[in-house]
């Protein structure tokens, strides 16, 4: 694990994004894995500057890590509707390469199974982007997720919809269920980087880096990867100890 720790969320935004800028400019077909919330928006408009500057993307395929289970991929609280806004309308990305489970899919268990025999066709993902959850989540892999899981629909936490509220009309439109990614497809991913920014992830992060490895903590299992880079700001590093 490598950490990197930048002043602020737009010096980690500006690293994160000529990392990922120096290894498509190497792997034009890059099978970059996407993660959203609020964390990574300073990254995807840092790729679509770089995009107006010539950065080219028509070759890669992206996989996003989650979707709310039960919302259309036209609500605008959707993350298809999220990735559209952000990214996808903004780049050469072919959009017929881009992927995001379906929240509408009454069939939750067919498709994450379909979810993940598309990344396997698709040779696996060389580059996933994550966030970090106040309770150490990763995708929306919750505390006590299995390790060995794929994707498949879990239950957000209490935590997880309070913090997700300001996304919504009202805290009780948030969805209580989601499909996302698990564990284990996310430990299948070549190389990792997780960003986080903000004093309130310091507890999570500062577990995630220095804690046991847990079930209890998601993130933590991310010490085992051997390909793993945590970019974050000082604030979310100040309870480090080993930094």
């Amino acid at each position: 694990m490598h950490i990197k720790i930048a002043k602020d969320y737009m010096e980690m935004s500006k690293v994160a994004a000529d990392l990922v800028e120096s290894i498509l400019r190497k792997r034009p077909g890059l099978v970059l894995g996407l993660a959203t919330g609020s964390t990574p928006l300073g990254l995807y408009k840092e790729l679509v500057q770089r995009h107006k500057a010539g950065l080219d993307f028509s070759k890669v395929t992206t996989f996003n890590l989650d979707e709310y289970y039960g919302l259309s991929p036209d609500h605008p609280a959707s993350y298809h509707y999220y990735m559209g806004e952000h990214l996808f309308e903004h780049i050469n990305v072919d959009r017929a390469r881009t992927h995001i489970p379906n929240g509408a899919n009454a069939d939750a268990v067919q498709e994450c199974k379909n979810y993940e025999a598309k990344i396997k066709a698709a040779g696996g993902i060389d580059l996933q982007i994550l966030g970090i959850g106040n309770n150490g989540h990763i995708g929306f892999n919750e505390p006590g997720a299995p390790f060995g899981g794929t994707a498949g629909l879990v239950d957000l936490a209490e935590e997880t919809i309070e913090a997700n509220a300001r996304f919504f009309e009202r805290q009780e439109d948030v969805p209580r269920q989601a499909l996302s990614m698990g564990i284990k497809s996310i430990m299948q991913c070549a190389q990792i980087v997780l960003l986080a920014n903000g004093a309130n992830k310091a507890d999570a992060i500062a577990k995630a880096v220095e804690g046991p490895v847990t079930e209890a903590l998601p993130a933590s299992v991310l010490q085992l990867h051997p390909n793993c880079t945590f970019i974050i700001d000082e604030a979310a590093a100040q309870k480090l100890t080993g930094v």
